[in-house]
């Protein structure tokens, strides 16, 4: 389950942000979560179409539903890349921000991505340069149309993460977006893994996995040992050991699930996996 980041592991979210996006309310698309499945540690997993290439369906709801989706794991990113990068205000940020992705999903912009130029995130990052720049020579604020509506994001703990970040160049902004990027896909998977273990009942070795490794990727203070574990769960120690070892390929999967969703084609996503997992495939 070792990502190269470790930084990047983060506490399982409290709920998934709710996306508010351009168009009235009855028109918001459902999108179904397609249950995970079992494979061979060699396999990548297949589950989830690239909602990168949804963004240019010919179906509305298709496309508004990917769109959800990219917004979820890219808002966090581009708003700390405005504050940091471009050293924009918190409240011009989050303006930006929102304005950022509603034009985006208003003008199509997204859709003129090519996989063979470049990855999405850095076609993704372009784009925000250029809308910022753009704003810029505007000198005024994005306006919105009557039938557009505010995404509904967390920019108070966005703005609270960055307290503890001290960049000295553009170089240092570029890392921090990948960073973000990661983050933000990591913690998505661990609700996912979450959901699913309480679903399938194994409720116990998520939380197990969670004490574990999940607070040591946080930087808790003491880590328990596995006998430690097994008293504080009232279970032995090989169930300790099975139950890290499931649930990390678990979370492994999840993750690269949430890789494959926001991947353009499958070249892009061996190559973010293996940026992620190094060799470990």
């Amino acid at each position: 389950m070792y990502i190269r980041d470790s930084a990047a592991v983060a506490r399982t979210p409290r709920q998934p942000c709710d996306l508010l996006i351009p168009g009235p309310e009855s028109s918001r698309a459902v999108c179904e979560n397609t249950r995970v499945q079992e494979q061979t540690p060699s396999r990548f997993p297949q589950t989830r179409p690239s909602v990168v290439a949804a963004i240019g369906n010919a179906d509305p709801e298709v496309r508004r539903c990917a769109f959800e989706a990219l917004v979820t794991s890219y808002w966090k990113p581009v708003y700390k890349y405005l504050r940091l990068r471009w050293h924009i205000e918190p409240e011009q940020a989050e303006d930006l921000t929102q304005g950022f992705f509603t034009h985006a999903f208003e003008k199509g912009t997204l859709r003129g991505y090519d996989p063979a130029r470049a990855r999405f995130r850095t076609w993704l990052r372009t784009c925000l340069d250029g809308f910022v720049s753009n704003e810029r020579r505007a000198a005024q604020r994005l306006k919105r149309g009557g039938q557009v509506r505010h995404l509904s994001l967390e920019f108070e703990d966005a703005e609270g993460e960055l307290r503890h970040v001290e960049l000295v160049s553009d170089a240092d902004t570029e890392a921090l977006f990948h960073r973000e990027w990661v983050r933000g896909m990591v913690t998505l998977a661990l609700h996912d893994l979450r959901v699913e273990s309480q679903v399938a009942g194994r409720g116990l070795e998520f939380s197990i996995f969670e004490r574990y490794d999940v607070e040591r990727a946080d930087g808790a203070e003491a880590v328990p040992s596995y006998s430690a574990l097994g008293k504080e769960f009232e279970v032995s120690t090989t169930k300790v050991t099975n139950a890290l070892h499931a649930m990390r390929r678990r979370f492994r999967r999840a993750v690269l699930e949430r890789l494959r969703a926001i991947s353009a084609n499958e070249s892009e996503f061996e190559l973010e996996a293996r940026d992620l997992f190094g060799d470990r495939r």
